[in-house]
Parts: C-alpha cells; structure tokens; sequence
C-alpha cells in the first residue's frame, strides 16, 4: 500500500503544479487582457474627442454655409434691381436717342422743303 500512496501523493503534487501553472496562465491572459480593454477604452475616448472636434467644425461649417447663402442671396437681389435700373436707364437714353434723330430728321426735311 505505500507505494500506492506515494504515487498518489505524487499525482496530487502534479495536479496541483498543474493548478497552479494554469492559474498563473490564468492571471497572466486576464492581466493581458486588462490591458487591451484599458487600451481599447483609451482609443474610445480619443475617438469621442475627435468626434467633438469634427462635429464643432461641422457646426462652424454649416455657420459659414449659411452666412455665405444670405450674403449670395442678397448681392443676387442687388444684381437684379441694377439690371433692371441699367436697362431702364438704357431704354430712356434709346428713347431719347430717337427723339433726337426725329427731330433731325423733321429739321432737315423742314429746311430742305424751306429752300
């Protein structure tokens, strides 16, 4: 019988160094793995900051947009009230212009026919 218990004794010291080798693996891949997640946790929050910081310029950018659409908006509107001045102005000097070629015209044939 002792030599039954000595390898039993035996088989228990293996089990545990076996136990304990894979608790020591054990800690080791949770430590690990503490580590990735802190990692991973840190990369998250660069990653929200960044996002932040686009959706600010984002915002300022949509700001500009709009700014640069009323002010589009409003020498659009100033170009057409000018045109419309510009042709009025342009409509009475043609006017104008044929009055005074009428005239001329009435002149001449009036002093041609006075001859």
């Amino acid at each position: 019988m002792a030599p039954a218990a000595v390898i039993s004794s035996s088989a228990t010291v293996q089990m545990k160094a076996h136990h304990h080798d894979d608790e020591v693996a054990l800690r080791r891949r949770n430590e690990e793995l503490e580590r990735e997640l802190k990692k991973s946790l840190e990369r998250e929050e660069r990653m929200k900051e960044e996002l932040m910081r686009a959706w600010g310029r984002l915002s300022v950018a949509e700001e500009a947009e709009e700014r640069l659409c009323c002010q589009l908006g409003e020498l659009e509107a100033e170009a057409v009230h000018e045109s419309r001045e510009y042709i009025a102005r342009i409509t009475e000097l043609m006017e104008q212009l044929s009055g005074a070629n009428k005239l001329l015209r009435e002149s001449s044939f009036s002093s041609s026919n006075s001859q």
